[in-house]
């Protein structure tokens, strides 16, 4: 009988989602079919330590704040031992473990979901759930993701891009009056909200921006959007299909890092949305599209607003999107007849199979 398939879950990081990250994780060990994976728990700390976490007393610390925080007690150090081109011989750990077969990235936010991790984990030569390098990069990106989709037909919000080692307050009113108030103030390279904040004037736009700069030296100033929030999930490699959309109804001003992971009250969340057929069927079809457009691969969520004139305004696509209690992308696709671990099943199958494809090409001329 074959060996169970080993995952390697990549979970933690040095970001602000960190806590996330972990909180997805946690889901993902405990939704993995044990008769047909055997789980590797291998968490990065805020202070970039790698570390291999045993699976079955796998734990998290939970703080006053939110932030889980990994329970590395009885960890072993971790480290990468690249394996050969076009062999069979999976990764190896510190050579105390048996090889792990595929790596499940559960990193949310930069160093994680920005393209870094997954061309580290393309040099040492092994499987990975979700798009790859590029896509991961220019996701990340808040404004390179607008404009990639706007060439590419799309319609985006409109923005601003203000960098802190160019920024001059003096211009800053005669740049967002083009906008319109209010507006959104964006970190360029953060998820789940953190860092976001809503604008009305000049002065709450100042603030926003001095608070965005603590994560990120790039800020995306977009205008707001009126308009139902939908998301939709976008599943497969080159046969492509897209989940039921959902709908985001937040009871504030928005969906803020508050409302999606310390307040149950703050945001309803309807899956699947209440939408006309073809309704449905337009978001899915753009959502496909814009997966492609993206070079997307295996997993994305595609979030968008339906405005009050029927516009489809695509918000952002998340490459490695949460797979919390309370995350859309596996509710989406538990209303559309996937459950959790069969969706895990089917993202882990897909990375091993885009593998698989490229270890075919050649990697020297004949």
């Amino acid at each position: 009988m074959k060996d169970k398939i080993r995952v390697g879950i990549l979970c933690g990081g040095v970001s602000a989602e960190h806590g996330v990250s972990l909180l997805s994780a946690s889901n993902i060990i405990n939704g993995l079919d044990r008769a047909k994976y055997e789980p590797v728990i291998i968490g990065i700390s805020e202070q970039g330590r790698w570390q291999v976490l045993p699976a079955e007393s796998w734990s998290l610390r939970h703080s006053a704040a939110l932030p889980l925080q990994l329970n590395t007690a009885q960890a072993q150090p971790f480290q990468f031992l690249p394996r050969e081109q076009q062999a069979t011989t999976a990764l190896v750990i510190n050579d105390l473990l048996p090889p792990i077969d595929v790596i499940f990235p559960v990193l949310h936010g930069p160093l994680g979901e920005d393209g870094t991790i997954q061309g580290l984990l393309k040099i040492v030569n092994i499987p990975f759930v979700g798009p790859g390098v590029l896509a991961s990069s220019v996701c990340m990106d808040k404004a390179i993701c607008k404009r990639l989709l706007s060439a590419a037909g799309f319609q985006v919000a409109d923005f601003i891009v203000l960098r802190q080692s160019e920024y001059q307050p003096q211009q800053l009113a005669e740049q967002v009056a083009k906008l319109g108030w209010p507006v959104f103030v964006k970190p360029a390279n953060l998820g789940s909200s953190v860092g976001i904040n809503r604008a009305t004037s000049l002065v709450e736009l100042e603030q926003a921006l001095q608070q965005a700069w603590r994560f990120d030296h790039k800020i995306v100033v977009e205008q707001a959007i009126t308009g139902r929030e939908l998301e939709c999930g976008v599943l497969g490699h080159h046969r492509l299909r897209a989940s039921v959309p959902g709908e985001i109804i937040p009871q504030h001003d928005f969906y803020s890092y508050t409302a999606k992971y310390l307040d149950p009250e703050a945001a309803k969340l309807v899956v699947p949305a209440k939408l006309a057929a073809a309704e449905v069927q337009r978001i899915q079809d753009a959502a496909i599209a814009a997966f492609r457009a993206l070079e997307c691969s295996g997993m994305a969520r595609v979030d968008f607003f339906l405005t009050p004139d029927d516009n489809l305004v695509i918000n952002e696509v998340n490459t490695i999107p949460g797979f919390t209690d309370i995350s859309m992308y596996p509710a989406m696709w538990q209303a559309s007849g996937v459950s959790y671990s069969e969706l895990l099943d089917e993202l882990i199958q897909l990375a091993i199979t885009r593998y698989q494809e490229e270890q075919s090409l050649l990697i020297h001329i004949e």
